[in-house]
């Protein structure tokens, strides 16, 4: 462990831990309904909130996600029982789909082995699917009341630049991490690491004027420095979505099954339509293209139409591949991607 990181952590602990105790119960986020679960069921909420706000804004959890999640699926076997369609439903526009069927999966083992409660201990937390050194630390800290430090994006920026860290490993932010930890107040402290993270010790224009721990830092004269900024691309795709609607009114839906391959898994989408199949044709008409962006990709979605007469251009243009029809009403029941959410605005 870096020695001259290690001596400061023990010097700074306790004059840390005031200061940031007393912005928090200033201006943190102490309403959040996440931070104020109580009784045998708190681990759950906690577990629930902390897989919705990976790559997830807190407002957006706050205000459309999470409530309505648990009064959906209150607890872990009614979790564990519900239809995946269901889920993915309760889900839908939250993105990385993933986490919601781990979820599941994670709710499945758990009446299976821990008596359809969470497990209390941080090993037995990680052999859940969908559950990292982290999400396990948080469970335990927020859930159970356990006295334990973790590191997750926004911490390990706060250690970044308190103590001028370009390129750390993790080994030596977990130490830091440990030899910070308020002990008695667990709970508030780590609640008010993360939020001074997310609300003043930003990745871009970090607000150091009015950081609590600004006499603390050294990283504060060229904060966005540390950690070293990663440098991120997105991968361009072009996707040919068809809209078709059959006799009935009903609209042709595919449907991606399994964990690997494809790009929405257990969710409803338009088919795409091949080049060929739309150079080969004529009876296929754009009626518009819009971006969307989704985990890597940047994605320019071109929408087409056809006629409900051309049912048999459509099984040929799409050849092995399994069609579903739905109405408008039994849409409100199919969980669907944003994407195709987006394509469905051009009906």
């Amino acid at each position: 462990m870096n020695t001259s990181s290690t001596h400061k952590a023990k010097g700074i602990a306790k004059q840390y831990q005031i200061q940031l105790l007393e912005w928090y119960a200033i201006q943190g986020r102490t309403s959040l309904p996440w931070r104020t679960l109580k009784g045998e069921n708190a681990p759950y909420g906690v577990y629930v909130s902390e897989i919705m706000l990976q790559q997830t804004q807190v407002k957006r959890v706050q205000e459309h996600y999470f409530t309505p999640f648990l009064n959906a699926f209150p607890t872990l076997e009614s979790l564990a029982k519900a239809s995946l369609d269901s889920i993915l439903k309760q889900w839908e526009g939250l993105g990385y789909y993933t986490r919601a069927r781990n979820m599941q999966k994670a709710a499945i083992l758990c009446c299976e082995k821990y008596n359809a409660t969470l497990p209390n201990t941080r090993k037995d937390l990680l052999k859940l699917p969908g559950i990292g050194a982290y999400t396990s630390g948080a469970i335990l800290c927020f859930g159970f009341h356990q006295s334990v430090s973790f590191v997750d994006g926004n911490i390990r920026r706060v250690l970044c630049r308190i103590f001028a860290l370009r390129e750390p490993n993790q080994k030596l932010l977990d130490g830091l991490a440990f030899l910070l930890l308020d002990t008695k107040h667990s709970f508030d402290y780590n609640q008010a690491l993360l939020d001074l993270g997310a609300m003043i010790c930003t990745p871009k224009s970090p607000n150091c004027l009015i950081c609590p721990m600004q006499n603390l830092c050294n990283g504060k004269v060229n904060p966005t420095l540390y950690p070293t900024p990663k440098t991120s691309s997105s991968t361009p795709l072009t996707l040919h979505l068809l809209l078709y609607k059959d006799s009935k009114g009903r609209i042709a839906f595919v449907y991606e099954k399994g964990d690997k391959g494809g790009l929405y898994q257990g969710l409803y989408n338009l088919p795409q339509l091949k080049l060929e199949a739309l150079a080969n044709k004529q009876r296929f008409y754009k009626c518009g293209s819009f971006k969307h962006h989704y985990t890597k990709y940047a994605i320019t979605a071109n929408v087409y139409k056809l006629d409900s007469k051309h049912l048999n251009l459509l099984t040929q243009s799409l050849p092995h591949t399994k069609l579903y029809f739905f109405s408008q009403k039994e849409l409100e029941s199919r969980p669907l991607s944003s994407l195709c959410k987006k394509a469905l605005e051009f009906v």
